[in-house]
């Protein structure tokens, strides 16, 4: 069993940045591949980014390619996604989920809201 806890969100005006965090309890973090999700208002939650449980590969959306860094510490049990150049349409709860062949967890997301 894994619990994840996501932190960071806020209100950020267009153009500015927060970095989210998740931190995981449980045991064997290390080997969990680890990704962040979000769900805007009346829209399906779609895939942001992922990382490979050693950290060594990572993969983005399109739509954030180029503004968002994900990242993890595997000896703090965390994972975390730096928002940069942020933008209206980035507004969304964003959620934390670890995954380990046909199992997955989710954290209970974290708001996001960026001005225009």
């Amino acid at each position: 069993q894994v619990q994840l806890v996501e932190s960071g969100g806020g209100l950020v005006q267009a153009g500015g940045s927060l970095r989210l965090s998740c931190v995981a309890s449980g045991r064997a973090f290390s080997t969990y591949n680890m990704g962040w999700f979000r769900q805007a208002p009346g829209k399906e939650r779609e895939f942001v980014a992922r990382i490979s449980s050693s950290g060594d590969n990572t993969d983005y959306a399109d739509s954030v390619k180029g503004r968002f860094t994900i990242s993890r510490d595997n000896t703090q049990s965390t994972v975390s996604l730096q928002m940069d150049d942020l933008k209206p349409e980035d507004t969304a709860v964003y959620y934390c989920n670890a995954r380990k062949y046909s199992t997955t967890y989710w954290g209970q997301g974290t708001q996001v809201t960026v001005s225009s």
